[in-house]
Parts: structure tokens; C-alpha cells; sequence
């Protein structure tokens, strides 16, 4: 007998089968991914120095620890952790005209013998325990500072931008949404400027900052803006944060817009307790 469209639709994939699939699926993505770098013919940035690049181009905050119902906190200060090891390995990084920015590149194979920790990891539509959990953050912190300069992104994965409740209730476009996994889920930039430019990464106490600095001043500025902020839930009860995210490129003397365009058309799964959903926010 022929199987109808819907049951092939259910039929579940190799990697979903069992943890041992998963793990299998996983190391042939990464072996991809290592004969993938080997053969292109990229300009990667290797180059760190200790002396700060005088403009800076754009500056990102936050604070790393989350608090809230269903947050396990040792996997929050382990995420700290991670980050600050990974920060470690980028801070200072030049990315001269025409090279490309790898995050797995800088940070390397996230495992205990290289110093990470079990962090809070996004496996499969669920946060889950893993090790080098809350790289994410980090990456999207440095995907922020890209946004709002000049350089090219040449590799964005997106996972939910609804990890948890937005911070005092104050949404800000962003927060979440970018995705990376050893070594084949990766974030990268392209400096296609004709200055260098340099990425610094640090932490003080659980506060993670980053600049993205160069030699003279860009000739534009930039920002993002939301519209059509709102929580939707589907008919079999889960919710969504959905929105459209628009890159903005301004003139820097008059703040006109002179170019804009839609970065991310958002539709992501809440992953935190649905009674913390402001409930004007839901349509």
C-alpha cells in the first residue's frame, strides 16, 4: 500500500531517531564543514593585537545571566562561563580588507578538554543541557555590531528570538535569534571596506561587552527598527514572537534614512512560560 503525503510528512528524520542518530548526523556535518573551509578559498582573519584601534564603529552590552521560572541557574553562570572562555579568543581579533571573520574559527570545538562548560543549548526546538552552551549569545552580541556597520555578512543561522521574557519588559530587536553549533552552524562576516577593522570581546563580572572598531570614521550610521511587534498563538496552543526587523542606513550629519531594508521577517517559537507573555502584546 502507498503511504498518503501526511504520513511521509510525519516520517521522522535519520537524526531524530535516537540521541545516537543525532550524534551521528552531527559529526558528518562537521567532517562536511571541515573539507568545505579546506577547499574554499576564503581569506580568513587569524591576527589579534593588544592595541585598540582609535573610532569605535559600534558597541553592544548585556548582562549574560537570566533569572526566571525554569531557568536552572548553575547552567546560567556555566554559560558565563563559555562566554567569557570564547571572548577570550576573539578579543582583538583585526579583519583586514577582504578577509572573513569565522566564529568557529576563533573559538574552536567546544569541548571540556578545551575549557567549556554544560551551558543552556537550543537542540531540536528545545533548551537543553549541552556542552559550550550559550555561545549564542555571544554570537549574536557580535551579529548586533555587524548590523550596525558597514561590513557584509556572508553566514546567519536564526533560532528563536523568544528565549526568554524581554528584559523590564523593554523589547529591543535582536535580543536572540542567532544560531551557531560546532563547526558547522557558523557566523561570518566579510570586511568589504578598504580599512581594517577590530573586534573586541570581553567580560566584566557577568556583563558581556563588545566594540567593532577601525581607523577613521564610517561614512554612514546605521540602526534597526521593528514593526508589527506582537505574540501570536496557533491553534494548537503554541506561541510565537513575530515581527519584521528592517536594517536602516543613515546619513550621519541630517540622521535621514537613505536606504532601508528588511533584515528579518521574524516568526519564532516562545521557549519560556506562556504566562510571562505581556498579554496586550498578544494578537
Amino acid at each position: 500500500m502507498h503511504k498518503t503525503l501526511t504520513e511521509k510528512k510525519k516520517r521522522r528524520l535519520f537524526c531524530e531517531i535516537s540521541p545516537a542518530t543525532y550524534f551521528l548526523s552531527q559529526q558528518k556535518e562537521i567532517l562536511k564543514r571541515h573539507v568545505k573551509n579546506w577547499l574554499c578559498r576564503e581569506r580568513f582573519a587569524d591576527e589579534r593585537q593588544r592595541e585598540r584601534l582609535p573610532v569605535v564603529v559600534s558597541s553592544e552590552s548585556n548582562y549574560m545571566i537570566k533569572r526566571g521560572p525554569g531557568i536552572e541557574p548553575l547552567l546560567q553562570r556555566n554559560k558565563a562561563q563559555n562566554i567569557r572562555l570564547a571572548c577570550s579568543k576573539i578579543n582583538g581579533l583585526i579583519i583586514r580588507p577582504g578577509e572573513t571573520f569565522s566564529f568557529w574559527r576563533q573559538v574552536g570545538k567546544t569541548s571540556k578538554r578545551n575549557g567549556f562548560t554544560e551551558g543552556r543549548v537550543l537542540a531540536r526546538g528545545k533548551l537543553v543541557a549541552g556542552i559550550g552552551g550559550g555561545l549564542c549569545n555571544l554570537a549574536n552580541t557580535i551579529n548586533l555590531l555587524v548590523l550596525n556597520s558597514p561590513l557584509t555578512i556572508t553566514e546567519l543561522h536564526h533560532h528563536s528570538d523568544a528565549l526568554a521574557p524581554d528584559p523590564d519588559g523593554i523589547r529591543r530587536p535582536y535580543s536572540a535569534g542567532t544560531s551557531v553549533n560546532y563547526n558547522y552552524l557558523d557566523y561570518r562576516f566579510r570586511n568589504d571596506t578598504r580599512q581594517p577593522v577590530q573586534l573586541c570581546t570581553w567580560c566584566e563580572g557577568d556583563d558581556l561587552h563588545a566594540e567593532l572598531r577601525t581607523t577613521l570614521p564610517c561614512p554612514h550610521a546605521y540602526r534597526l527598527t521593528e514593526e508589527d511587534h506582537h505574540f501570536h498563538q496557533e491553534p494548537d496552543g503554541t506561541f510565537y514572537r513575530v515581527s519584521r526587523i528592517y536594517r536602516e542606513t543613515l546619513d550621519p550629519t541630517t540622521g535621514e534614512v537613505i536606504h532601508r531594508e528588511l533584515n528579518w521577517n521574524n516568526r519564532s517559537e516562545v521557549l519560556f512560560d506562556y504566562a510571562l507573555i505581556p498579554k496586550e502584546q498578544i494578537r
